[in-house]
């Protein structure tokens, strides 16, 4: 589980990038994450993944403190973490089941325990045969699958994912979704962050919306009910308290 306590960033030169956020989730949950470019979105996703500390409040994860983690205790953390990014951060120097099992190896797993695991996810994805691919002749769509199969090929409790979708066709969006929801089905607990209002259409799945570093709702979607998806469920109250990987 996931829990925000009124949690705030500042960066330097004063610029209040999240404001008092507050929301809790759960093992196995989809949540999809939502504003405009500069809403908050990746500060949000950097400090789940213990890239950057909140300024204020408490984020809990699996009931531990990540503030209070000492550097030998986040590396072990991340391990729990798988990241999507939408860029890929695929290594062009190896092969494409090289670049599946870095987690494994910074892990120490055993060769054969890698090996299998990286079939495993490979296959997942849809890309059995392509082990020894370098990732330079593979598509835009073969490449997110291959960031998709390394964040979860050491089997994360938790996945983030920052725009997994914004450079694909609609079909292999539907595909990478559909993926995701498999992964929420087994209990991992899945945000993804985006700011496409058809794919929020497309799935009746919780939505966090942050305007201006403020979470501004929090709630349910309906599926396919327009082009621009509203919440179904209560505003955040913003009338109290108000004064982003994975190895």
């Amino acid at each position: 589980m996931i829990e925000f306590k009124n949690v705030s960033k500042i960066y330097r030169q004063d610029y209040l990038a999240l404001d008092n956020i507050s929301f809790t989730l759960k093992p196995g949950e989809l949540v999809f994450l939502t504003g405009a470019s500069g809403a908050g979105k990746s500060t949000l996703l950097k400090l789940i993944a213990s890239l950057a500390k909140p300024t204020q409040g408490e984020i809990l994860v699996g009931g531990r403190n990540l503030s209070q983690l000492k550097s030998h205790e986040i590396a072990y953390y991340r391990r729990s973490l798988g990241v999507v990014f939408q860029d890929h951060h695929l290594l062009f120097d190896r092969d494409v089941a090289a670049n599946v099992a870095l987690p494994l190896e910074i892990a120490g797993y055993h060769d054969a325990e890698i090996k299998r695991r990286v079939r495993a996810a490979l296959d997942k994805v849809g890309l059995s045969g392509k082990e020894s691919f370098n990732p330079l002749f593979l598509s835009g769509g073969e490449q997110q699958r291959v960031g998709i199969a390394r964040a979860v090929v050491n089997k994360p409790k938790f996945l983030l994912a920052d725009e997994p979708t914004g450079n694909l066709d609609p079909k292999l969006a539907k595909e990478i979704m559909e993926l995701f929801r498999q992964f929420s089905q087994i209990g991992v607990c899945v945000l993804i962050a985006t700011h496409d209002p058809m794919l929020l259409s497309s799935y009746a799945h919780r939505v966090l919306r942050l305007e201006n570093g403020q979470l501004v709702a929090d709630g349910m979607v309906e599926k396919n009910t327009s082009k621009q998806p509203s919440v179904t469920e209560a505003e955040v109250d913003q009338s109290e308290g108000t004064d982003y990987v994975g190895a």
